[in-house]
């Protein structure tokens, strides 16, 4: 029986697979882009410093691969997969081997909202991980004195997700004094803690590194977390046990359809939740930023031919690509406009919809905007993480702006990580050296657009910008196009035939 359980193991770990590298790929994308993983002894230390940090530090390295969306599909459905076999090994589920998967499928509906942090996936594992060890061992005081040792350090490395362990050992140990001490040890322990530790009121009930914002409470991580606690800690009940589960043994025929059956019922309802609790919304926006950074013009310009965007990042990132193709002014009105707001929107303060606009002014050549923009952003993180993407944005415009021990200063930490080291090695050798820089495609021509005069910027004033933008370096085409589609957007006639012959 148990080749065909790991069937269906292996066919949820595929669906899992394609879900997140087909349907769901920018959110991966998005996870990636606002943490920075280093290989730093001072930065891991500072992670697993608080409470749940060991499982936090295990899904920011786990996150940084979501680089490549594939891969971090791969590691998601390898890591429901893994709770799922844990689920199974704790219980014999027989007749009720579908449930099983309830709380795989809860954990992969918690990973569809953008600001579930892998982290609590990782306390699920390490909490079942104990769990399963500890339940191999025999009854008696060594069990008992261990329990009583991994109750608090399992805190420290999960988290208060570690109460499934606390609840588990209870389940089986069947003397009311030792759980009442069992329960007294689990609550104390964060109680403790809270004096200790300098952390948000509550954070240490909830999880410090669950979410993304440090005063929500992740919903269906804790459904995940109550299902395991009844559909483990049921089967500890006497009578249960013993007529409902462990009778299944005959392996009949009939046995594998009742297999099957409870498997196919559980997917099927968790398949519409999974589907009902998608955002595809934001995937598409997220999809729309993602082409921007990584300057794929040819692709957007593909995907807004087929769906035009109807929301303020998606405009703005399809006019930043008609105008890197040059068609912008021919062709911006084949496609959905929100006036200027949709050209170079006001920027917001948040981490996520100022980049497309920084993106824009970063190729406009309006550094120092462009420079402020990402910084803000960064520091708009909601749980104070930074960001591999801005202090990339961050080294290339000091590069530019020639204050080259600031640009240092970034490029040194992202020598520290794993997929951003080749890139800044490189780039460090262009520090200083004025030749090199001037003969860059990207810095040198960046740096020729800069505006040499000082001015005060205001959102308001974006048209006056964009012309005063063109008039610094006329071979600037990207400005010339942004300044007369804002006097087109803006019904300033007078301004844009004054322009016209310029093109």
């Amino acid at each position: 029986m148990k080749h065909i359980h790991y069937i269906y193991t292996l066919f949820f770990g595929v669906s899992a697979l394609l879900f997140f590298g087909l349907a769901y790929p920018h959110h991966l994308h998005y996870q990636e882009q606002y943490q920075l993983f280093l290989f730093d002894s001072s930065y891991m230390w500072d992670v697993i410093a608080l409470p749940g940090g060991v499982a936090d530090l295990l899904g920011r390295f786990s996150t940084q691969f979501f680089l490549y969306a594939w891969v971090g599909a791969a590691i998601i459905a390898i890591l429901l997969s893994v709770i799922q076999l844990l689920t199974l090994g704790l219980a014999n589920w027989g007749r009720f081997y579908g449930l099983s998967y309830v709380p795989a499928f809860l954990l992969w509906i918690f990973l569809l909202d953008e600001n579930a942090l892998l982290g609590g996936v990782w306390a699920v594992v390490l909490t079942l991980s104990a769990s399963l060890a500890i339940d191999k061992m025999a009854d008696g005081w060594t069990r008992r004195i261990l329990t009583a040792m991994l109750i608090p350090f399992l805190f420290w490395i999960a988290g208060p997700v570690s109460i499934v362990f606390c609840i588990l050992q209870i389940r089986r140990a069947n003397h009311f004094i030792w759980n009442i001490a069992t329960m007294l040890l689990f609550v104390l322990t964060p109680l403790v803690l809270a004096h200790c530790l300098p952390v948000l009121d509550g954070s240490l009930w909830r999880g410090i590194h669950y979410h993304r914002y440090p005063t929500v409470t992740p919903t269906m991580l804790w459904m995940a977390v109550l299902a395991l606690v009844i559909l483990l800690g049921v089967q500890g009940v006497k009578g249960v046990k013993d007529e409902c589960i462990c009778r299944y043994k005959s392996h009949t025929p009939n046995d594998i359809l009742l297999t099957f059956a409870s498997f196919a019922v559980v997917a099927v309802v968790m398949t519409v939740m999974v589907w009902k609790n998608s955002n595809f919304k934001a995937e598409k926006t997220m999809k729309y930023d993602f082409m921007a950074c990584h300057q794929q013009w040819n692709r957007i310009l593909n995907t807004i031919d087929e769906e035009k965007p109807n929301n303020q990042i998606g405009v703005t990132v399809q006019n930043l690509a008609l105008a890197k193709q040059g068609t912008l002014l021919n062709k911006m009105f084949e496609y959905n406009q929100n006036g200027m707001l949709g050209l170079l929107p006001d920027v917001q303060r948040d981490a996520t919809s100022p980049m497309p606009t920084a993106e824009a002014y970063y190729h406009l050549g309006l550094t120092n905007i462009a420079q402020r923009t990402v910084f803000e952003a960064q520091e708009a993180i909601l749980d104070f993480q930074k960001s591999a993407r801005c202090f990339k944005r961050l080294a290339q415009t000091n590069l530019i702006n020639g204050d080259y021990e600031v640009a240092r200063k970034y490029l040194m930490i992202l020598k520290k990580t794993l997929f951003y080291s080749d890139w800044a090695n490189e780039t460090i050798t262009l520090l200083g050296n004025e030749k090199a820089i001037a003969n860059h495609p990207e810095y040198g021509t960046l740096r020729t657009f800069a505006i040499k005069k000082d001015f005060f910027f205001s959102d308001n004033a974006t048209p006056e910008i964009l012309e005063r933008l063109y008039l610094s370096n006329k071979k600037n085409k990207l400005a010339y196009q942004y300044m007369m589609a804002s006097f087109i957007l803006t019904g300033d006639r007078e301004s844009f035939y004054k322009y016209a012959q310029n093109k």
